[in-house]
């Protein structure tokens, strides 16, 4: 089993940055890809980030190209999303997801494709 505990969510106005962690605990060494995805009131949850097992490949959502980026401490076994550039639709509770094989690109956008879940932390965006 692979427990994931997300943070660093909160209130910031627009243009403001934030930095959400997960830290990963249990059988982290069957953890391949891990992702970011989000969910605001009233929407199915979507598809932010993902990064390989290895930490050197991300791929982001379009809407949150060049504003987001997605890192992992291997150590840590810790999870990152700087976020810079906030704007009030980025509003929504992110979550981060571990997957036990690696995802291709056709797939990583899937909830369904990831194998553990967070618990999911309040991002709000004031305009």
């Amino acid at each position: 089993q692979v427990h994931l505990v997300e943070s660093g969510g909160g209130l910031v106005q627009t243009g403001g940055s934030l930095r959400l962690s997960c830290a990963a605990s249990g059988r982290t060494s069957s953890i391949y890809t891990m992702g970011w995805f989000r969910q605001a009131p009233g929407k199915e949850r979507e598809f932010v980030a993902s990064i390989n097992s290895s930490g050197t490949s991300a791929r982001y959502a379009n809407p949150v190209e060049g504003r987001f980026t997605t890192s992992r401490d291997m150590t840590e076994n810790t999870m990152y999303l700087e976020m810079n550039n906030l704007k009030p639709e980025d509003t929504a509770v992110y979550y981060c997801a571990a997957s036990q094989r690696p995802l291709l690109s056709e797939t990583m956008f899937y909830p369904l494709n990831y194998d553990y879940w967070g618990q999911g932390t309040q991002v709000t965006v004031s305009s």
